[in-house]
């Protein structure tokens, strides 16, 4: 069963959208967003407090709050978290999931953490990678909103992940994100075929065929896409439509 998942990059209490991590847009007002997706038929909702991390902040609760008030599909959010407090405070906010990245990698124990504290199915792990020759894979993990490389092969570190409680992987390819030139199907592909848990096609979303093939080629079961949505290139009607027309078991 495949699942459309539009994601809120959030700045500044806006809906931003760049290309490669970096050039960010606005892109509009999450609450009036977030209700349309839902209103579209999306299945899931992402929201990433993209700076958070960087600017060394926790994820602003308010625009959890806002967004959550007006949506009953689940919402996963990330940007900044890296302690149980967090996480408690981010799910009584109204999040139904949490995702993390920087502080998984920094301290592996985490995921295991959260799993005993709030049960399984809470925890996301976010794995943005670019492409390096010299790792076994071919991909390299990096940190800090994509802004530092540490050395770590992705595909490696998926396997970790799963092995620690994580109920969904989320990579992202820097070499894709933004550029509506189709998610990074080699990158996706090498993570969903090294785990058993749900994996999530994120970055680089611009035709209706970028998402069957992310689905079949990819082998991702939860499609998450922003440019195209935040723009109105596509609706989500469409491409749930779409990929059905295909023969793909969409979520109604």
């Amino acid at each position: 069963m495949v699942h459309i998942m539009p994601c809120l990059d959030m700045k500044e209490g806006r809906v931003v959208k760049g290309v490669h991590f970096v050039d960010l847009k606005d892109a509009g007002d999450p609450v009036e967003n977030a209700r349309l997706y839902q209103e579209e038929g999306a299945d899931e909702l992402a929201m990433l407090d993209i700076a958070a991390t960087l600017e060394n902040r926790k994820t602003r609760l308010d625009w959890v709050r806002a967004v959550s008030s007006v949506i009953d599909i689940p919402l996963t959010v990330g940007g900044g978290i890296s302690t149980l407090e967090d996480v408690a405070m981010l799910l009584e906010a109204g999040a139904h999931k949490i995702s993390i990245n920087s502080a998984a990698v920094k301290r592996p124990e985490l995921i295991g953490e959260i799993v005993k504290e709030f049960g399984s199915g809470r925890v996301t792990v976010a794995i943005d990678a670019r492409r390096n020759p010299s790792m076994p894979s071919g991909f390299e993990l990096v940190v800090s909103g994509g802004t530092r490389p540490v050395g770590k092969d992705a595909v490696e570190w998926a396997r970790r992940c799963e092995s620690l409680g994580a109920s969904v992987l989320l990579p992202t390819s820097m070499d894709g994100d933004g550029t509506q030139a189709g998610y990074d199907i080699a990158f996706t592909r090498a993570i969903s075929s090294a785990v058993g848990i749900p994996v999530v096609a994120s970055g680089g979303a611009g035709k209706l065929e970028d998402f069957y093939e992310a689905a079949t080629e990819g082998g991702a079961t939860i499609l998450l896409a922003a440019s195209v949505f935040h723009y109105r290139i596509l609706s989500i009607r469409q491409v749930k439509a779409y990929l059905r027309e295909k023969g793909l078991a969409v979520a109604l």
